[in-house]
């Protein structure tokens, strides 16, 4: 599955890193400690937080995840949207928690 099939299935907005849509999406990591990010997220994961700063780009370009799901209503700031569009990392936003997305991507087989 790509994020852009994940972000229609689930209607996800797309916020930022639109040409990153085709990534490939091979799993899920839910957290919002960077430094534990930094070693969980694997190669093409989704990664849902709440964490809208910067450096959840530069973790996600340095674990080659596909995309960040922003939950709880977060939304990134300027500075994090525009570092998504540099690297192609799609920000996909949701009002639902990370346990309501985790079951939507589980029955999704994610």
């Amino acid at each position: 599955m790509t994020v852009k099939e994940l972000s229609e299935k689930l209607n996800l907005a797309v916020a930022a890193g639109e040409n990153g849509l085709t990534n490939k999406i091979s799993g899920c990591y839910i957290g919002d400690l960077l430094s534990l990010a930094m070693n969980r997220v694997a190669k093409g994961n989704v990664w849902i937080t709440i964490q809208t700063n910067v450096n959840v780009i530069a973790v996600s370009v340095l674990t080659d995840g596909a995309c960040v799901i922003l939950c709880d209503g977060q939304e990134p700031d300027g500075q994090t949207a525009a570092k998504a569009d540099l690297e192609d990392i799609p920000i996909l936003l949701s009002e639902k928690s990370a346990y309501e997305l985790a079951k939507e991507l589980a029955e999704l087989g994610v």
